[in-house]
């Protein structure tokens, strides 16, 4: 811990924070007479217990804190105010301090311990920035690194996209054309969750409730809800990690989609809502649900797809760690997925 302090006021350099504002040298003698100040408040206090005591002593905690604030000449110019000080009052006849030490080996010796400690804070001082500049020179090439990272996964994702969707276009309006835009779909919900992620410099955490607004708004305009058909997102703010929020937005892809082809059949009207809420007994649960005719009882009919959409939501579900519950009726379906911390 007291390392931990000395560096971060070594990190202070408050020269360099107030210039050009507040000139260096005087800044540098304000930290100076801040610190003798507050040398000779503290004598008196210690005084009061112990008179006589303390003569020098404080001297040198004080030409520290300057110096790795202010830089060697602030704790030049606090050992001599403050040691000038000391001298007159211990020694000057009629003084209110009395010491038996010899005047000139004492003021030698404090001079001398006062210079290496000097030397040694501004050591310590020079250290500490050189640290912290390699620190920031990292972080700066870190940033630019993940910058041209964030560029090359988006021409990617984007060049995937665009050859899905040429794919798409000339297989028109047949069972390959529609499998092509489901899985155009599935790459832009992952495209999304890794422009969050970037965006929002977390590192590795999306915000999921942008993330789910940003998400359902282009699957409204991909599932041409207009008008009669509508999809709402309701979701509270939450920093997830970007494996899992991937996971969480390809479920609500594949959640929606679902909705949107098969609970509105033969209506002109209905609402998707898609929800994330924290639980009150401590984790996620994201719900997609519909006021649709709901699924039809018995053996469920067989799926253009096989049941592959069925399939991604239990695996991306599972991916995120959550566990999924169905509930269906003449009134809606309703899928939540209850997601731990």
């Amino acid at each position: 811990m007291p390392n931990i302090v000395m560096a971060r006021l070594g990190e202070l350099d408050l020269p360099d924070r107030l210039a050009p504002t507040v000139p260096r040298w005087a800044t540098q003698l304000g930290v100076a007479l801040l610190c003798a100040a507050g040398i000779e408040i503290t004598r008196g206090l210690v005084n009061v217990a112990a008179p006589g005591s303390a003569v020098f002593a404080l001297v040198f905690p004080a030409i520290m804190l300057a110096t790795l604030i202010a830089r060697w000449q602030a704790g030049i110019m606090t050992a001599t105010i403050s040691i000038a000080y000391t001298f007159f009052l211990v020694y000057l006849p009629g003084a209110a301090v009395r010491t038996t030490l010899n005047p000139r080996f004492a003021v030698f010796a404090v001079g001398v311990a006062a210079l290496l400690t000097i030397v040694l804070a501004e050591t310590f001082r020079r250290a500490v920035h050189r640290a912290t500049a390699e620190r920031d020179r990292q972080i700066a090439e870190r940033d630019l690194m993940l910058a041209e990272f964030e560029h090359r996964v988006k021409n990617n994702f984007a060049i995937v996209a665009s050859m899905l969707d040429i794919q798409r276009r000339r297989a028109g309006d047949t069972p390959a054309g529609e499998a092509l835009g489901a899985a155009l779909m599935r790459v832009d919900s992952i495209a999304r969750a890794h422009r969050h992620l970037y965006r929002d410099g977390r590192g590795s955490e999306v915000n999921v409730k942008e993330y789910l607004e940003d998400l359902c708004a282009t699957l409204s305009d991909a599932l041409l809800l207009r008008g009669g058909v509508t999809l709402e997102c309701d979701a509270d703010a939450a920093p997830i990690q970007r494996d899992h929020a991937v996971s969480i937005g390809l479920v609500v892809n594949e959640l929606v989609t679902n909705a949107a082809k098969h609970a509105f059949g033969g209506r002109e009207r209905g609402r998707i809502a898609v929800s994330w809420k924290r639980r009150a007994e401590g984790g996620w649960r994201l719900t997609v649900a519909d006021d649709g005719a709901g699924m039809p009882s018995g053996p469920k009919p067989a799926r253009k797809d096989g049941g592959l959409g069925q399939r991604l939501i239990e695996a991306f579900a599972h991916q995120a760690g959550g566990t999924l519950t169905t509930d269906s009726d003449r009134t809606g379906t309703q899928v939540t997925m209850d997601v731990p911390d």
